[in-house]
């Protein structure tokens, strides 16, 4: 169980990187040269090592984080048309998964 949690976050998170810097740049840019959204890919970068050893901390920490992410996808997926609001529909399912792998894992590894 805790194997497929943690496969489940990295997973997840990986591929929220990719689909935030594919946005910004080709799919459907803010601009249509590229904008400095393609910025909010950094702050994800963070938690990635920690993620992929299975530090318990960078779980906590990353779980309440995500939800920024989660915020953003669902304004955008409210505001926006086309691609762009299919790819924040992606982003809202993205860290849906990554916040429910992250708190279950924080749950299941805590010493007793």
């Amino acid at each position: 169980m805790i194997r497929a949690l943690r496969l489940g976050a990295s997973s997840s998170l990986i591929a929220l990187i990719a689909l935030c810097l594919a946005w910004e740049t080709v799919l459907a840019p803010f601009k249509p040269n590229g904008s400095l959204l393609i910025l909010k890919t950094l702050p994800l970068l963070l938690p990635l090592f920690g993620i992929l050893h299975g530090k318990r901390y960078t779980y906590q920490w990353t779980s309440l984080f995500i939800l920024l992410y989660f915020m953003e996808g669902s304004v955008r997926a409210w505001s926006d048309v086309g691609l762009s609001a299919q790819l924040a529909l992606a982003e809202v399912g993205l860290s849906v998964v990554f916040f429910i792998c992250a708190i279950y894992y924080a749950k299941l590894t805590r010493s007793q």
